[in-house]
């Protein structure tokens, strides 16, 4: 076995759950990603804990299978709920033979089951989980990668030190944590602004995912103003949308298009009221992410890009007293920083064209 899987593992048992003796502990991976839950299960087993692998997550096939043959009417599936109400750590591992085998499922059988699994979703992000990334040959080729370099570049990416990485990010903590106002501005059509008064800014080192590498706060959902092209496709629901333009008002969007795929971003805003409003604002600052590979668990997070989420909001980056934006989705979008753009947060300039003020090389 690659020694780098072993190291990965590790990573995750020792700093991204905290993995401890007697945790009932669920696998939840893609057979392709084998190697990694094997070595998952030797760090379970040292440590005295309780492993259970399922292939829910990643288990596109049998998914598409089910919502291509249902009634589209979804009831949550309380065994299911049963399990995560007696896990304490959830791995999700993504790793795929096929990244768009779900891409013929209809949008709003799509939606419709997400909604009933939403009590799922809320017992998972209550314990200790991780959401990874496992180099399959399939992720590789969505990513225009060899093999051997998606391999690199997946764990150049995750096995890193992630101390030096958490103190890299806390000079932007220290600038967004106290902030009133921020402005995002690229090109010739992004600029949105939004107050995130009062809403804590959380430094990504890599507990939940990984890997990690971003700062994120929640916008308050009323007060994103202006319009932004995301110029970073996404595959959502099997399906790649390229180009979306979001226009907002009150918060809330007014007007939306995308080049390819529309239908299934309309879908997505219409899943329920909070969909139309931002649930997330981030900033990717790993540096050892610096290929876009059509996979937001690392795209969010390369440098040089700014993403933003429709949809809920995670509870730790909401204030108390704060209103969090609710919904059944949490979908991000990305746009790139690298060139003509900057960020302003209570009017000053805190990047432009990519680099922090806290970095060599930044222009007033």
């Amino acid at each position: 076995m690659d020694p780098r899987i072993r190291e990965h593992a590790e990573i995750i048992a020792n700093h991204s759950v905290d993995l401890q003796e007697g945790d009932n502990v669920v696998v939840d991976a893609h057979p392709v990603a084998e190697d990694l839950v094997v070595a998952l299960h030797e760090v379970i087993g040292e440590k005295g804990a309780n492993p259970l692998t399922t292939t829910q997550r990643a288990g596109k096939r049998q998914r598409r299978a089910f919502l291509r043959n249902s009634d589209g009417e979804f009831e949550t599936p309380e065994h299911e709920l049963a399990l995560i109400e007696n896990t304490d750590v959830y791995i999700a591992v993504r790793a795929s033979d096929n990244v768009t085998q779900t891409g013929d499922v209809d949008p709003e059988t799509s939606s419709a089951y997400r909604q009933a699994r939403r009590p799922i979703l809320e017992e998972r992000l209550g314990i200790r989980w991780c959401l990874t990334q496992f180099p399959a040959p399939a992720n590789a080729q969505l990513a225009e990668m060899s093999t051997e370099g998606y391999e690199n570049f997946v764990w150049d990416a995750v096995n890193k030190d992630w101390a030096e990485q958490r103190e890299h990010q806390a000079n932007m903590v220290e600038i967004l944590d106290p902030a009133d106002e921020v402005r995002i501005v690229s090109g010739d059509t992004t600029d949105v602004t939004m107050s995130v008064d009062g809403n804590p800014t959380i430094n990504d080192h890599a507990e939940h995912n990984l890997p990690g590498g971003e700062v994120f706060t929640a916008p308050v959902p009323d007060s994103v103003e202006g319009e932004v092209l995301f110029d970073m496709p996404l595959y959502h629901q099997g399906r790649e949308i390229t180009d979306v333009y979001l226009e907002f008002e009150d918060g809330e969007v007014v007007d939306h298009s995308a080049a390819k795929n529309e239908e299934t971003l309309t879908e997505v805003l219409n899943t329920d009221d909070g969909a139309r409003r931002l649930g997330e604002l981030g900033i990717g600052m790993n540096r050892d992410i610096d290929e876009f590979t059509y996979n937001m668990l690392f795209d969010e997070k390369m440098g040089d890009t700014v993403h933003m989420a429709v949809g809920r909001a995670y509870d730790d980056t909401v204030g108390e007293g704060n209103e969090a934006n609710d919904s059944a989705v949490h979908v991000d979008m990305i746009v790139d920083m690298s060139d003509d753009s900057f960020i302003e947060v209570d009017g000053d300039v805190v990047q432009r064209n990519g680099t922090f003020r806290f970095e060599d090389g930044f222009e007033e």
